[in-house]
């Protein structure tokens, strides 16, 4: 059974609501939202998922978390970034792990793409296992790299290279 599908428009409540349950738990992990963010106006535009790379991350068959693909790039670059969250009540399932092997699958096999990067917070140790399950390597730290929970973060980079393309 498939850990991802793309995010549509029929998933907005299910997402805001998933949005609101984790509001605490993934404020060390965003950007400062805006209170508007935690509406079901956004999360139905998050949903319309017009460029099919954002993905629902399943538990079963409900709403456990979102992995999207940003960045894109093609020509003879061919790459993107990977974003993903799941749920705190579902973290050390593996859903996340499967989640980011499927991801990087659609990428490599789908869209065409040759190497796929990721970033985590420096602390995140985690999300940096959830990668190095899937192929990723560290490649390097990258000072004040996004701005996170009101900071400047410095994150720790992984890339996976498609070897077969």
């Amino acid at each position: 059974m498939a850990t991802i599908r793309p995010l549509t428009p029929e998933d907005a409540e299910a997402l805001l609501e998933l949005r609101l349950a984790n509001r605490a738990f993934l404020t060390p992990f965003d950007p400062v939202r805006p209170a508007s963010f935690f509406t079901l106006a956004v999360q139905a535009e998050v949903a319309r998922n017009p460029d099919g790379l954002r993905f629902a991350i399943l538990d079963g068959r409900s709403l456990a978390g979102t992995i999207a693909l940003s960045n894109v790039a093609y020509g003879s670059f061919r790459s993107a970034s990977v974003g993903y969250w799941v749920d705190a009540g579902r973290n050390g399932r593996g859903l996340a792990t499967r989640a980011v092997g499927e991801v990087a699958e659609h990428a490599f096999r789908v869209i065409g793409l040759h190497r796929l990067e990721a970033g985590t917070l420096i602390d995140n140790l985690a999300s940096q296992r959830v990668l190095e399950k899937n192929g990723f390597e560290r490649i390097g730290l990258a000072r004040n790299y996004l701005h996170i929970n009101g900071a400047w973060r410095d994150h720790l980079l992984f890339q996976r290279v498609d070897e077969a393309g």
